[in-house]
């Protein structure tokens, strides 16, 4: 009798260790748009954050990981499996994402992430907390900054030339800005449209003979196909200079970028507060203003130019 009593308290013990696991166990999913190396940073980022806080997939934690592979309506369905999952997060990754998840639900906590202008591209009303289900991280940069070093690494740049998909909110937003900015520092823009990833390589022979110098954002067609880029800048001896530091290692000249893999963890930082029981509503928009500047001679030496030793000197990574 008394063995079969302690079986049963084992037993009852060990159902309640289980029930209490289960009722500690968080799921987060997350979605991106593409893969490349900023989003796949923004992505592992947001991991760390969470198992240093102590949330650890295979463990307490649930992770889903989905990327769109370029496709909005694929983003879509992503953002609807996830909705129907029922996570206590979903993680978007980029614009078209972010939209998709927030276009899903009003309800399940959405954090965006490596969105440039989320009150533009309608995820939120506005830089205050939302008072909604939605809220994240943007990785907006000052373009003032982008222009003085378009200026440094061309210094007789004229023309500014910038391939970007028409149907991404990001890009559209620093088009217009450029738009704007570069008649006040005497330069013009000129625009090459790449609404799909493999037009990016057209796109950007359409500039030859037209620009100075190649602008690229952080637009997800233009970063997926850069090698095509840096292909036309390399033949043409057009100069690219990028906002993703990620670019320089893949052949632009010189980018004055955010660190995604920080991003990232800002991002999941951010996660940990709503898996911990604030509401998303309730936490404001953030940014990072975190630049880094990495430069590639070997690169400038391919597109016709060669980096002034101010610029080198003040690299936080010089590229080999």
């Amino acid at each position: 009798m008394q063995l079969k009593a302690l079986a049963s308290a084992v037993a009852l013990s060990l159902l309640s260790l289980t029930a209490a696991y289960a009722a500690e166990e968080k799921s987060v999913a997350v979605t991106a748009i593409v893969e490349h190396p900023a989003l796949d940073a923004v992505r592992d980022g947001v991991q760390a954050a969470l198992k240093e806080a102590g949330y650890e997939a295979g463990k307490n934690l649930k992770w889903q990981y989905q990327s769109a592979q370029g496709n909005t309506g694929t983003a879509a369905q992503i953002a609807r499996k996830f909705i129907g999952d029922k996570p206590d997060a979903i993680v978007a990754i980029a614009t078209p994402s972010a939209q998709a998840a927030v276009a899903a639900s009003k309800s399940v906590p959405v954090v965006f992430s490596a969105v440039t202008d989320p009150v533009v591209a309608k995820l939120v009303p506005g830089w205050d907390a939302s008072k909604t289900n939605v809220t994240g991280v943007s990785d907006m940069l000052v373009l003032e900054k982008q222009i003085d070093l378009i200026k440094e690494v061309v210094p007789t740049a004229k023309r500014v030339g910038m391939v970007y998909n028409p149907g991404e909110a990001n890009s559209v937003v620093v088009v217009k800005q450029l738009q704007k900015l570069l008649p006040e520092a005497g330069l013009t823009l000129v625009e090459a449209s790449a609404p799909r990833t493999v037009d990016v390589s057209s796109a950007a022979r359409s500039l030859i003979g037209k620009v100075d110098v190649i602008y690229t954002n952080t637009d997800n067609n233009v970063v997926s196909a850069y090698e095509a880029l840096v292909k036309v800048g390399q033949e043409a001896k057009i100069p690219l200079v990028a906002s993703d530091t990620d670019s320089v290692k893949r052949g632009a000249i010189a980018a004055l970028g955010i660190n995604y893999r920080d991003l990232g963890e800002q991002t999941g930082r951010m996660v940990v507060r709503i898996l911990k029981g604030e509401k998303p509503g309730d936490i404001k928009p953030e940014t990072s203003d975190k630049l880094e500047l990495f430069v590639n001679p070997g690169a400038a030496e391919k597109q016709g130019v060669k980096l002034p030793q101010s610029l080198l000197d003040k690299a936080a990574q010089v590229v080999q």
